[in-house]
């Protein structure tokens, strides 16, 4: 079995590479276009058009392959938190979260080709978070490391932003970028057997 990750992300690279198999990552290119307002339903759209786009340039002649494609964002209060576009964004964003509990949604789609047969499959992990309160000062100085600009909700929970991070509640990988443990289940569930190293 071949497993393409459909993304650029370095988080997802090495959670995947947990799971002890062999992968390509080919990352979509293509400008993601949200068009649902429920987080949970953006982050498995804007999943499937990654998988897809990636499965579109794949002929599906050779060995069976599985496509994964994944989408993360924060939701607080209703608004989907994308990845902030400056300072004052990121500040924007991490004022909203300090001192209180917002979620975190992944997208995945997986799209599994073998002689010519395509099926698809698309699920969503939620986990919600839960930050201590934070001053103006630490946040402007954690901003300073640009840590938050590549990251939905302008912070990685797996780097610097750790020290904000009271509890979480759900999947730790989810909030990376990756739900490890129920994109096993899910290929359990289709009967690959994904053999760890």
């Amino acid at each position: 079995m071949n497993y393409i990750l459909a993304s650029a992300s370095p988080r997802r690279r090495e959670l995947l590479q947990k799971m002890g198999v062999q992968f390509e990552v080919i990352p979509a290119c293509g400008e993601e276009t949200i068009r649902f307002t429920k987080p949970e339903e953006a982050v498995m759209d804007l999943s499937r058009q990654k998988a897809e786009e990636i499965a579109g340039k794949r002929d599906g002649g050779g060995e069976p392959e599985v496509i994964i494609g994944a989408d993360t964002t924060v939701a607080f209060s209703g608004e989907i938190l994308g990845k902030p576009k400056d300072e004052e964004d990121a500040y924007r964003m991490l004022s909203m979260l300090q001192g209180k509990s917002h979620k975190v949604y992944t997208g995945v789609t997986l799209i599994f080709s073998d002689k010519g047969q395509r099926k698809e499959h698309s699920f969503y992990e939620e986990t919600e978070v839960t930050m201590y309160p934070v001053s103006e000062t630490e946040l402007r100085r954690y901003i300073a490391t640009k840590e938050p600009f590549d990251k939905a909700g302008g912070y990685g929970i797996q780097g610097a932003c750790a020290v904000f991070i009271k509890k979480i509640c759900g999947d730790y990988n989810n909030v990376v970028g990756l739900p490890l443990a129920r994109i096993y289940q899910e290929l359990k569930e289709f009967g690959i057997d994904c053999h760890m190293a």
